[in-house]
Formats: structure tokens, C-alpha cells, sequence
């Protein structure tokens, strides 16, 4: 079986949110093994796997990624799209845009832990797309 589907996600503002929830409210036809991918059609957002409990987590991640690539490095050439634009494409490039998870028993199989982040890295970035395919 392989199941694809596509969803809108946000807009949210630029950061690191947990999504695992508006993810799931979509994924109701689940086998019960199997995995599902998880993709961003974007070049300035990311997804990742991390810490849901602590929202600490979330804003220590956005000041560390946002010191390892600042805005405004006089060595960027691509600018025309705004200060946030090229240092967007790079954070999203380190992160990516995929996550696989395991299905177990017609759920996600995340750790205790785990969420789903979208790490938005653009000041306004719109909604954005996923594709989620299901193999089981």
C-alpha cells in the first residue's frame, strides 16, 4: 500500500514550531506497520525530528542557527529577495526537508520526546506544502 497525500501547513512566523499535531490530523488512514515521509516543498523552511516538551528547546535552537548563519554576511551575492533570504536557504539546506518516521500499530512511532519541528527561517513565509507518502 502507498498512500500520498498533500497538506498546507501555517503560515507561521519565522522560528522553530511544533507541528506533530496539525501533521497527524491528517494522516487518519495509517497501515498498521510501515513508514510514513514527510517532505517541505520549500528552500527556506526545514523539517526535524526534536525535543516536544520543553519550549525552551525550540527558541535555543533558533538563536544557535541564527548565529551559525547570520543575516547580512557581506560574502552573500544572492540578496535580491531581502536580508532573510539567502541565510534561509542555507539553514534550510543544513536541516533539510524530509523526515521519515516509523507507523506502528496505525500511529506514528515518535519517542516520548519527539515532535515534528517546521523550522521557518524566512520573516514572512507564508504557508507551506508537504507531501507525506505512506508505505505500509
Amino acid at each position: 500500500m502507498v498512500i500520498q497525500k498533500e497538506i498546507v501547513i501555517g503560515p507561521y512566523k519565522r522560528g522553530f514550531h511544533l507541528v506533530t499535531p496539525s501533521i497527524e490530523k491528517h494522516l487518519n488512514e495509517l497501515p498498521e506497520t510501515g513508514i510514513v515521509n514527510i517532505h517541505l516543498k520549500h528552500t527556506s523552511a526545514a523539517l526535524t525530528l526534536n525535543e516536544n516538551a520543553d519550549p525552551s528547546v525550540r527558541y535555543d535552537f533558533n538563536s544557535f542557527i541564527n548565529k551559525l548563519v547570520p543575516e547580512n554576511d557581506p560574502m552573500y551575492i544572492h540578496t535580491t529577495e531581502g536580508e532573510d533570504d539567502m541565510p534561509a536557504h542555507i539553514k534550510s539546506s543544513l536541516l533539510g526537508q524530509s523526515v521519515t518516521i516509523p507507523i506502528t500499530n496505525h500511529k506514528l512511532n515518535l519517542g516520548i520526546w519527539q515532535g515534528i519541528y517546521l523550522c521557518e527561517f524566512r520573516n514572512h513565509g507564508g504557508s507551506r506544502r508537504l507531501v507525506m507518502t505512506i508505505i505500509g
